[in-house]
């Protein structure tokens, strides 16, 4: 049997996986010139997130382990600023920004709590 990661038994996981497929819905109905300009960098940076979470929790020192985690902490801002120029441009209505940024801070908020754990 495979030996489950460790980034995998987190409820962090979980809700970070749920965060790209919600940005990637929301995205779906971006116009046409959006293609490779805020469309392509929002999804961009929810897939980071998941990528440097798991990747941060496979280092081996505490200092790795964290540097990676902030990588994804920054990801998640950049998000927060993306969705914020959605909104502003007409491409996502105030419910779905209210929406995003929900999830956006459940996961910042257990994402930083995975950090001052792991920092101790």
């Amino acid at each position: 049997m495979e030996r489950q990661k460790p980034h995998k038994k987190l409820e962090l996981w979980g809700k970070v996986i749920d965060l790209v497929a919600f940005v990637y819905d929301l995205t779906k109905e971006f116009p046409r010139e959006e293609e490779f300009g805020l469309k392509a960098q929002l999804r961009r940076a929810a897939v980071s997130v998941p990528s440097n979470i798991s990747e941060g929790l496979t280092r081996k020192t505490k200092k790795d382990k964290l540097h990676f985690l902030n990588i994804a902490q920054g990801s998640l801002s950049e998000i927060d600023a993306q969705v914020e120029v959605s909104r502003k441009l007409g491409n996502i209505g105030d419910t779905i920004e209210r929406e995003a940024n929900d999830r956006l801070s459940l996961v910042e908020r257990m994402l930083s709590g995975l950090i001052h754990h792991i920092a101790g």
